[in-house]
């Protein structure tokens, strides 16, 4: 239901860019439209409700590790669908960002087979994020970002929807916070975030992206410190620095690049 409703509110909040690109740049057959977007569509679909399902499966500190291994997955795909390889700073930036994340996981994952299930699905969800990540590069010569999102997260909504009766209910409960936490998972976390995300996988190296996605721990430790007042083990520090040289030099090699 979450994974059904925070995406397709996130296509009717993008409806009007995608009505505007259409005008502008014209778009093909409704065919053609899903022959397009319903494999990635269905992939995004099933990357959330498997996240949700493993993360309540799993301990919060696995799954949280265990889906940030996008930057190791990647490469993988990235090869494999365009031939993509690392340089030489992007395997040096990805050790950097890896031993920061593997101080995480040495400060918190609890390897347990009570969680077993839980970190085998969420190894899976995250999988899927990373192939649907790389997906956004097949379509990079659309003239409009949203000829190709918009119909994406439509696909994804229907998707979902579909299969929410099986799990619980289709509708979230009608209370204020309940609200605006779908507000915000829509609004925030996928028209803006999803929505960068598969823009940089369109206009940059992709294991740029796939680093940069590692900044969600810095925010998501300083949201922890002030609204629940977490404050994070001593690794975490160590942790986060390597990660950011790891940022920093990934950034850097992509100027580079475009230089």
């Amino acid at each position: 239901m979450l994974a059904a409703w925070r995406v397709l509110l996130a296509a009717i909040m993008l409806l009007p860019s995608y009505v505007i690109a259409r005008q502008r740049f014209g778009d093909t057959t409704l065919l053609a439209i899903l022959n397009r977007s319903l494999l990635p569509g269905v992939i995004l679909a099933a990357h959330f409700i498997s996240w949700v399902i493993g993360a309540r499966l799993s301990l919060g500190v696995n799954a949280t590790i265990i889906v940030s291994l996008v930057p190791l997955a990647l490469p993988v795909l990235l090869w494999g669908f365009f031939g993509e390889s690392l340089r030489h700073r992007e395997w040096i930036a990805t050790g950097l960002a890896l031993s920061g994340l593997a101080l995480l996981a040495f400060d918190g994952v609890q390897l347990s087979t009570q969680y077993m299930m839980g970190d085998l699905v969420c190894f899976v969800s995250m999988i899927l994020f990373a192939l649907y990540l790389v997906m956004a590069r097949r379509f990079k010569h659309l003239q409009s970002l949203w000829l190709y999102l918009v119909p994406v997260y439509a696909i994804a909504g229907v998707t979902a929807l579909c299969l929410a009766p099986l799990f619980g209910p289709i509708v979230p409960t009608w209370t204020p916070v309940n609200m605006i936490m779908v507000l915000s998972l829509a609004g925030i976390s996928t028209v803006i975030g999803h929505s960068a995300l598969n823009y940089a996988m369109q206009h940059m190296r992709g294991q740029t992206v796939g680093i940069m996605t590692l900044a969600q721990f810095l925010f998501a430790g300083v949201i922890a410190y002030f609204l629940y007042d977490e404050v994070p083990g001593l690794l975490f520090y160590p942790a986060c620095l390597l990660m950011c040289l790891g940022m920093l030099l990934i950034v850097l090699n992509e100027r580079v690049t475009d230089n």
